[in-house]
């Protein structure tokens, strides 16, 4: 099964919708500049440095400027696959219609948005190899009794 990981919504103003949804809501937003297409993440929930929430069942999202020549521009989930290239044909032979091909996203991973049979733009995003790993935590140092050594 695939999870819903991520929200995006387009946005005009990203002055105004950072603070209406600050004021409304509570959440950080961030713009991560021209080099990353005006992208504006909004954090919703407590996050790790890597920006994934930290409560189990809780997404983050983004907001992306909205453009006259883009098709489809609607809210939408981006939902987690493990190979896009592999989603893309499940999607197409389910119905779906994909809007492009996939992008890299630095430090995130390989992203495509697609209409599904419904009408309603959704995306996947297959994460970065940095994005799945976890952080484990520091081995303790064991004493002598733990690795089996005891005085005679």
């Amino acid at each position: 099964m695939n999870p819903v990981v991520h929200f995006e919504m387009p946005y005009d103003d990203p002055g105004r919708m950072g603070k209406f949804y600050k004021d409304a809501f509570g959440w950080k937003t961030k713009a991560l500049g021209e080099k990353m297409g005006n992208y504006v993440t909004a954090s919703t929930s407590e996050s790790a440095p890597s920006g994934a929430p930290t409560k189990p069942g809780r997404i983050n999202g983004g907001f992306y400027q909205r453009k006259p020549e883009w098709p489809e521009q609607h809210p939408s989930v981006v939902i987690a696959v493990d190979d896009i290239e592999k989603s893309i044909a499940k999607v197409t032979s389910a119905g779906g219609r994909v809007l492009g091909e996939p992008m890299d996203i630095p430090g995130i991973g390989a992203y495509v948005s697609f209409m599904d049979t419904e009408g309603n733009r959704v995306s996947m995003l297959q994460p970065s190899p940095e994005m799945t790993k976890e952080k484990k935590p520091a081995a303790k140092k064991a004493t002598a009794k733990a690795k089996g050594k005891s005085r005679r």
